[in-house]
Protein backbone atom coordinates (compact mmCIF):
# COMPACT_ATOMS: atom_id res chain seq x y z
CA UNK A 1 0.00 0.00 0.00
CA UNK A 2 3.23 2.14 -0.40
CA UNK A 3 1.11 4.02 -3.96
CA UNK A 4 -1.52 5.16 -1.09
CA UNK A 5 1.32 6.61 1.38
CA UNK A 6 0.64 3.97 3.96
CA UNK A 7 3.42 3.84 6.27
CA UNK A 8 2.82 0.17 7.83
CA UNK A 9 -0.05 -2.09 8.54
CA UNK A 10 -0.88 -5.90 9.81
CA UNK A 11 -2.65 -8.12 7.12
CA UNK A 12 -5.15 -10.47 8.71
CA UNK A 13 -4.81 -14.35 7.31
CA UNK A 14 -7.98 -15.66 5.16
CA UNK A 15 -8.25 -19.11 5.62
CA UNK A 16 -7.14 -21.44 3.52
CA UNK A 17 -4.07 -18.98 3.39
CA UNK A 18 -1.07 -19.77 5.87
CA UNK A 19 0.85 -16.24 5.79
CA UNK A 20 0.65 -13.46 4.05
CA UNK A 21 3.51 -10.55 4.07
CA UNK A 22 2.24 -6.67 4.22
CA UNK A 23 4.95 -4.27 3.30
CA UNK A 24 4.60 -0.69 3.99
CA UNK A 25 6.20 2.76 2.14
CA UNK A 26 9.76 3.39 1.92
CA UNK A 27 10.58 6.21 3.96
CA UNK A 28 13.91 8.31 4.50
CA UNK A 29 15.12 8.12 8.15
CA UNK A 30 18.49 9.96 9.29
CA UNK A 31 20.61 7.48 10.90
CA UNK A 32 23.94 7.64 12.25
CA UNK A 33 26.81 5.42 10.00
CA UNK A 34 30.53 5.64 11.19
CA UNK A 35 29.72 8.18 13.48
CA UNK A 36 28.31 10.38 10.73
CA UNK A 37 24.55 10.99 10.15
CA UNK A 38 23.17 9.62 6.59
CA UNK A 39 19.57 9.12 5.31
CA UNK A 40 18.60 5.53 4.24
CA UNK A 41 15.42 4.57 3.30
CA UNK A 42 13.12 2.50 5.46
CA UNK A 43 10.31 0.32 5.72
CA UNK A 44 8.08 -1.38 7.49
CA UNK A 45 7.91 -5.50 6.66
CA UNK A 46 5.08 -7.70 8.43
CA UNK A 47 4.58 -11.38 8.07
CA UNK A 48 1.37 -13.05 9.69
CA UNK A 49 1.22 -16.96 9.75
CA UNK A 50 -0.92 -19.73 10.73
CA UNK A 51 1.38 -21.25 13.40
CA UNK A 52 -0.43 -24.32 13.04
CA UNK A 53 1.07 -24.82 9.61
CA UNK A 54 4.45 -21.96 10.37
CA UNK A 55 7.22 -22.85 13.08
CA UNK A 56 8.10 -18.79 14.32
CA UNK A 57 11.32 -19.62 13.49
CA UNK A 58 10.77 -20.75 9.50
CA UNK A 59 8.92 -17.13 9.27
CA UNK A 60 11.54 -15.50 11.01
CA UNK A 61 14.27 -17.46 8.68
CA UNK A 62 11.89 -16.50 6.04
CA UNK A 63 11.89 -12.50 6.99
CA UNK A 64 15.87 -12.38 7.21
CA UNK A 65 16.46 -13.85 4.12
CA UNK A 66 13.77 -11.27 2.86
CA UNK A 67 15.41 -8.26 4.15
CA UNK A 68 18.55 -9.25 2.86
CA UNK A 69 17.67 -9.46 -0.69
CA UNK A 70 16.37 -6.25 -0.17
CA UNK A 71 19.29 -5.05 1.32
CA UNK A 72 21.47 -6.55 -1.08
CA UNK A 73 19.77 -7.09 -4.43
CA UNK A 74 21.78 -8.37 -6.43
CA UNK A 75 22.19 -11.84 -4.68
CA UNK A 76 18.84 -12.16 -6.47
CA UNK A 77 20.92 -12.23 -9.92
CA UNK A 78 22.75 -15.38 -8.23
CA UNK A 79 19.66 -17.27 -7.56
CA UNK A 80 18.59 -16.29 -11.14
CA UNK A 81 22.16 -17.94 -12.31
CA UNK A 82 22.09 -20.82 -9.97
CA UNK A 83 18.11 -21.85 -11.30
CA UNK A 84 19.55 -21.51 -15.10
CA UNK A 85 22.20 -24.17 -14.81
CA UNK A 86 19.78 -26.37 -12.89
CA UNK A 87 17.67 -26.05 -15.67
CA UNK A 88 20.09 -27.13 -18.40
Amino acid sequence: LEILGIEKFNAIINPPQACIMAVGAGLPQVVLRDGRPTTVTRMTVTLSADHRVYDGQVTSEFLNSFVSLLEHPVRLLGHAKEAQAEAA
